[in-house]
């Protein structure tokens, strides 16, 4: 019997289909079974359309306006009753692209003006040539219509953080340790930068495909038709997918370009993962409060947690993301001889992959909407640093002309436990610098010592 949706996801292997169904489900249009059924009927349909449309293909007869667009309402319109239809007719062939094959034979012969182009079903084609045209379309739709869109959200959410602290100074912490005071604004820009330049190389990245036959060499469809253009025919017709021709191939389409936008994929959540634990560390030291919800609890026995759970879940899915889309990378684009079908069971998981991601992306966006500053912890963290005003102490005095300026700032500051305000004052009043370079330095606050911090964090999005 059919099990209620909560208890279909009570019993799930995968958390992706499972616990996290809800969060991961727009992409189910795109990496379920039931989609990979459709794109392949699309690609069948668009085949043969192309090949209807041909006058050189005599054989095959012209088919109206009115016929094309009942084929398109066939490929728009398939639905999950058409893909059960298509799973039992591969109970009885095995081969899941053959049954699709079948079904939409069997669906036109019904159609009387469709019902004379059903021998042309398919024709010349291998398994591939229907596979690898509907994969890149999957995962093109699911990069284009809701990871990058998920991608700006986060850029977007950092931007904003970046331009509301963009004057806020922060200490800043070089190997864990105390070091020249930069803003919190600046330091969320770094990561706008980052992600925009990668965000963008996906959004160009390319998806190859190819429709050339069972070796890659147009073999059978020269035999039916040795003078007709089929590089040409095949060219259009993945053009007109939104997709790149590629013209050597074996069996299968090499999977680089699938490659690519998985190995920039990665790159994006290693920047997360960056972001996510950077985070995560600045709420410990107080950075940060996090925004408390009603009802949420944060521990089973200490009742006043409120635990950074959101970047934890982030930074785990995106290193289980980057597992996944590290394996398919590697692997893809590796085939025994002419094809072996390693790369068949191994795609059927590229949704896997980016369902960790944007489990990852939902739980990063989550959390960077929760987050308050502590304007108090970043302040009295400066107040206790004065001594990462040595730098610029030592700089003027180098400026000057003073020979060990470095040698004398560390005798006074390095593992000394912290110098205060009065200490530095006193080293600085006794420099042989000018007077007004002497002003400056007095001037100087760990506060004020922030470079153009704040000006870079402002023009984040310029």
């Amino acid at each position: 019997r059919v099990m209620p949706e909560e208890l279909s996801e009570l019993i799930a292997i995968s958390p992706i289909d499972g616990r996290y169904q809800s969060k991961t489900k727009p992409l189910a249009q795109f990496f379920s079974e039931y989609a990979l059924i459709k794109y392949r009927v699309l690609v069948e349909v668009e085949w043969l359309k192309s090949l209807s449309m041909a006058d050189e293909l005599k054989e095959i007869q012209k088919i109206s306006k009115g016929s094309i667009a009942e084929l398109d309402e066939l490929a728009a319109n398939f639905s999950i009753d058409d893909a059960a239809a298509v799973k039992t007719i591969e109970q009885t062939t095995n081969h899941d692209v053959k049954a699709v094959e079948y079904w939409l034979r069997d669906t036109l012969k019904t159609k009387k003006n469709l019902a004379p182009i059903t021998s042309f079903i398919h024709f010349a084609c291998t398994s591939e040539d229907i596979n690898n045209l509907s994969y890149a379309l999957m995962l093109k739709g699911a990069r284009d219509k809701i990871i990058l869109p998920k991608l700006i959200s986060i850029i977007s959410n950092l931007s904003d953080l970046a331009n509301k602290y963009a004057g806020i100074p922060m200490l800043s912490r070089t190997h864990g340790q105390p070091a020249s005071p930069t803003t919190l604004g600046k330091e969320l820009a770094n990561v706008v930068f980052r992600l925009n330049r990668q965000k963008d190389s996906l959004a160009e990245l390319a998806l190859q495909g190819k429709i050339n036959g069972a070796v890659g060499n147009f073999n059978a469809h020269l035999s039916a038709y040795p003078t007709y253009d089929w590089e040409s025919h095949a060219n259009t017709l993945i053009k007109n997918l939104g997709l790149e021709p590629i013209a050597y191939t074996t069996q299968i389409e090499p999977h680089d370009g699938i490659a690519e936008i998985f190995d920039c994929l990665m790159r994006i959540n290693t920047i997360l993962i960056d972001l996510n634990r950077d985070i995560w560390a600045y709420i410990s030291i107080g950075y940060f409060k996090q925004k408390i919800k009603d009802g949420e609890v944060g521990s089973s026995t200490m009742p006043h947690k409120v635990n950074p759970i959101d970047f934890e879940n982030a930074e785990g899915n995106l290193g289980l993301a980057n597992s996944l889309l590290g394996h398919l990378s590697r692997k893809l684009p590796i085939s025994r001889w002419q094809r072996d079908l390693t790369d068949s069971t191994a795609l059927r998981n590229m949704g896997v992959g980016l369902g960790y991601g944007l489990l990852a992306y939902e739980s990063c966006i989550k959390g960077l909407s929760k987050l308050d500053i502590n304007l108090d912890s970043l302040d009295n963290d400066l107040e206790q640093c004065w001594d990462v005003l040595a730098e610029p102490v030592q700089t003027v005095m180098k400026k000057y002309g003073i020979e060990d300026a470095y040698e004398e700032l560390k005798k006074l500051t390095r593992g000394k436990g912290g110098i205060t305000k009065a200490d530095l004052h006193m080293f600085i009043k006794n420099l042989a610098i000018p007077e007004e370079a002497k002003i400056i330095l007095l001037d100087l606050t760990p506060q004020l010592y922030t470079g153009i911090a704040q000006k870079l964090a402002q023009n984040i999005n310029k």
